[in-house]
C-alpha cells in the first residue's frame, strides 16, 4: 500500500484524523468530505471513502461508504491498494455485522483472512491481522465451529 503524503486528499485526510483524535468530529467529517470531493481518480477515492465510512451516523451510511471504498480500490488496478484489500473486507465483516447480515458478513471475513498475507509488516499490519484472527476466533465460537486439530 502506497500512501504519497504530498498528495491533496491524503493531506485533507491526515488533517481530518487530526480533527478525529482531536475529538472534533465535524471537522473530521468536513474533511473528509472535501478528500472526497477533490478525489481525482479511484486510488484517492478510495482514500476518502474510507474515512467517510467512519463518521456515518447509522450503519446502512457506513456500508455504502465502505462498499466506495472498496468498489474503488478494486478499480485501482495497480499495488498501491494491494495491502488495504484486507482491512477493507474487515470494514465489510463488520458494517454487515452491524445490519445483522450474517451471511454476507462471513463471506467478507472470509476475503479478509484470504488477503492478510498482503498487509505490510508493521503495526498497520500488526493491526489488521491481529483484528483478522480474532473476528474469525469470534465467529468459531459463536458458530460452534471448532478448529481443526491435528
Amino acid at each position: 500500500m502506497t500512501v504519497d503524503p504530498e498528495n491533496p486528499v491524503v493531506r485533507l485526510c491526515v488533517q481530518g484524523m487530526t480533527a478525529e483524535a482531536e475529538g472534533r468530529n465535524e471537522d473530521a467529517r468536513a474533511l473528509f468530505q472535501r478528500a472526497w470531493d477533490t478525489a481525482a481518480d479511484d486510488y484517492e477515492a478510495c482514500v476518502a471513502a474510507h474515512y467517510l465510512a467512519r463518521h456515518q451516523p447509522d450503519p446502512q451510511g457506513t456500508l455504502r461508504w465502505n462498499q466506495e471504498c472498496l468498489d474503488r480500490a478494486d478499480a485501482v488496478g495497480d499495488d498501491r491498494v494491494r495491502g488495504f484489500h484486507a482491512s477493507l473486507h474487515l470494514n465489510m465483516f463488520t458494517a454487515y455485522r452491524a445490519l445483522g447480515e450474517p451471511g454476507k458478513a462471513r463471506e467478507h471475513l472470509a476475503l479478509a483472512a484470504a488477503r492478510v498475507g498482503d498487509v505490510p509488516e508493521g503495526p498497520y499490519g500488526d493491526g489488521i491481522r491481529s483484528a483478522v484472527a480474532e473476528a474469525l476466533r469470534a465467529a468459531r465460537a459463536s458458530s460452534g465451529l471448532r478448529p481443526a486439530t491435528t
